[in-house]
């Protein structure tokens, strides 16, 4: 498969810094910063809602199990409430990300991953954002990479105006949108980026996977399970990330009670040998 960025990391110079997008992170992190000054617990607790709503839902359930590895099964309707539930984090629209995921899966910490921390932790979080190529918007190339969403023409629309689900979270007063918008978009963002980087660098190893993938239960604790990152290397198709019963996953027990409600079936779950192993610390 033919990568989706260049092999080589690009260069940090202002050559190749993506304007736009830069300039759409330094508003979102000042007014981030400033939602501290319009702290209510009103503006928070609305905050954390769509923060469950946006990473857990959109992300960690949506864009990722199911949209990407296909962990469960859900009706159409229930498919695409997730996926709009995941643009609004602002990383983008479904196609996009699941071809993105995809190809780190593919090349996990090898030439041609696209947020390696071999080529640097910044590059990682978000340096690949900012410095790397913009493929967020382009449909067309993107639908070859995830080619079952890409003859969906609701997902290629949501791709191409993922953007729009914020806007209509712009009611509520000056400091509920600073909270609700600003504020916790830049939360889940970094929270999500952390997936990236630091589980592949700090934590622990349960599988002995091709990659520097690790285990975080801090991670995990930010991005509704995401941070068990060596097991879900290990088995990417299964919709339980975290395996041992000390490992939270709140998307698994999600997805256990909608499966008990009928929303989703056909979980596949990783079968490993008992007891679990030792994991290695990083």
């Amino acid at each position: 498969m033919t990568t989706i960025r260049a092999a080589v990391r690009s260069a940090y110079s202002l050559s190749t810094v993506n304007w736009v997008t830069a300039g759409f992170m330094v508003v979102f992190h000042v007014l981030a910063i400033a939602a501290f000054w319009s702290f209510s617990w009103t503006n928070l607790a609305v905050a954390i809602g769509l923060h469950w709503l946006a990473v857990g839902f959109g992300i960690s359930l949506g864009y990722h199990r199911l949209h990407t590895h296909r962990g469960f099964k859900t009706s159409r309707a229930f498919e695409y409430f997730l996926a709009v539930c995941g643009t609004l984090t602002l990383e983008g629209g479904p196609i996009f990300w699941v071809a993105t995921h995809r190809q780190h899966h593919q090349l996990s910490d090898q030439e041609g991953d696209p947020h390696s921390p071999r080529d640097g932790g910044f590059w990682a979080h978000i340096g690949w954002i900012l410095f790397g190529d913009t493929h967020h918007n382009n449909t067309e190339m993107m639908g070859k990479y995830a080619p079952d969403l890409g003859r969906d023409q609701f997902y290629r629309w949501l791709n191409s105006y993922h953007w729009l689900s914020l806007i209509l979270l712009a009611v509520g007063g000056w400091g509920m949108v600073l909270w609700g918008v600003f504020f916790r978009v830049v939360f889940g963002l970094h929270a999500t980026w952390l997936v990236n980087s630091a589980t592949h660098m700090w934590g622990s190893r349960r599988f002995e996977t091709r990659d520097d993938s690790r285990n975080s239960w801090w991670v995990a604790l930010l991005t509704f399970g995401e941070g068990w990152h060596n097991n879900h290397h290990a088995h990417p198709v299964s919709a339980r990330h975290g395996l041992a019963w000390y490992e939270f996953d709140i998307s698994w027990i999600t997805l256990k009670l909608f499966n008990a409600m009928g929303v989703v079936s056909d979980l596949k779950v990783a079968k490993v040998r008992e007891p679990m192993p030792v994991e290695e610390a990083a």
